[in-house]
């Protein structure tokens, strides 16, 4: 079925939640809720198709380019839904990043070309920023982007580039000045197909043997001259636009909540629900769990009152991803035995332990580091040198 409403941001709060929570509720496998980690695009596959059908695979797109044209605050309704229902997240890359690449800085042929694959889940993407050496210091990245007269040729090695295995495209930056005064400046954004003679793509096999993450080398690859987005030596800002409006996503508590329902279960499970030392510990969690849920209200009533995030955003996202991290440091603490398993055992209720906890270590690095964060945060709140 077809999405027939004009104006979601219309809707009433409560009617708009509704509607999803019974959309999600009739359309998400069971088997899929709470899963740990990024799944396959294979599984997720099926989800992504019913989002497509309605018309919601693009929460924020404007609706002339197939998006919902939500706001912010109808997003968040919308993203605390799939949360509470445990929908775990799909090959959305394309959504977040390529297409609104495409839509603020891409030519129209480009946008026609693209943006329906990626609404259909046709084209999986990927995104390479991060290199050897160059991750948290993104201005110092060495793959380069030569003119060879009828287009590009790329050279280098994009290193933790999510589901590359998986995609089809990667939206990537590349060097194209090395005279610049200013590293950023001589910066390119490129779509790259990796199908492309000279791309090689080698999966990275993490703790919890999953492979998520790819490095993937570009060796001479030729590609057309539209393949660069925008201008030429201006990527780094198109970057820069691209990631200023999801900082509010990263700093919410839905993660820790559902860990600390875990941590409850374990407890219970186990024996050391009720005993004192415990107790005392989870109560300190749970407190914090609060404060940073009450921050994130305050942050949350700011942007729907069409504010920017801002400085607030890093310390959410420090917050929230550590504190995840000791709610589930502490349930692979107190499960013992079963604490080291990373697929789930009828003895601890199904919940998977080890998997959780190697997963609540990423999220200190991703969407970046909580070092990063916290420079940002000593340079521009503190006024450290």
């Amino acid at each position: 079925m077809i999405e027939t409403i004009t104006d979601y941001n219309a809707m009433d709060d409560d009617a708009f939640r509704t509607m999803v929570r019974e959309f999600v509720e009739v359309n998400y496998p069971p088997e899929l809720r709470f899963q740990i980690g990024q799944l396959p695009h294979a599984i997720t596959c099926g989800w992504y198709a019913k989002l497509a059908e309605r018309g919601w695979v693009a929460p924020a797109w404007p609706r002339e380019y197939g998006g919902m044209g939500l706001n912010t605050t109808k997003r968040i309704l919308m993203a605390e839904v799939f949360d509470v229902h445990g929908c775990s997240r799909y090959a959305d890359n394309g959504v977040m990043m390529t297409g609104p690449l495409l839509i603020k800085f891409g030519s129209l042929t480009q946008r026609e070309y693209f943006l329906p694959k990626i609404l259909s889940g046709e084209h999986v993407w990927c995104q390479g920023y991060s290199e050897p050496n160059s991750g948290s210091d993104l201005a110092s990245l060495r793959t380069k982007a030569v003119w060879n007269g009828e287009g590009w040729t790329l050279t280098g090695q994009k290193i933790w580039t999510s589901r590359a295995n998986q995609a089809q495209w990667c939206h990537m930056l590349a060097r194209t000045d090395n005279d610049s005064t200013k590293p950023q400046d001589g910066i390119s954004y490129f779509v790259v197909p990796l199908d492309a003679p000279g791309v090689t793509v080698r999966p990275i096999r993490t703790l919890s043997m999953q492979e998520d993450f790819c490095e993937v080398f570009f060796d001479n690859v030729r590609v057309s001259a539209d393949a660069l987005v925008g201008a030429i030596n201006k990527g780094w800002s198109i970057s820069k636009a691209l990631m200023g409006g999801e900082r509010i996503f990263l700093g919410a508590a839905a993660q820790s909540f559902n860990a600390l329902a875990k941590l409850r279960q374990i407890a219970k499970v186990v024996g050391c629900w009720g005993e004192p030392a415990f107790m005392e510990r989870y109560a300190r969690l749970a407190a914090d769990l609060e404060d940073h849920n009450s921050l994130y209200e305050a942050g949350l009533e700011k942007v729907r009152e069409g504010g920017e995030l801002g400085l607030e955003g890093a310390m959410l996202k420090v917050h929230q991803t550590e504190m995840y991290k000791r709610i589930a440091a502490l349930a692979v603490e107190i499960a013992g035995p079963y604490g080291g398993l990373s697929s789930s055992n009828q003895a601890v209720h199904e919940i998977q332990v080890a998997s959780t906890f190697l997963a609540s270590m990423s999220g200190t690095i991703y969407g970046g580091s909580s070092e990063v964060q916290r420079n940002i945060l000593a340079k521009q709140v503190l006024h450290f040198p």
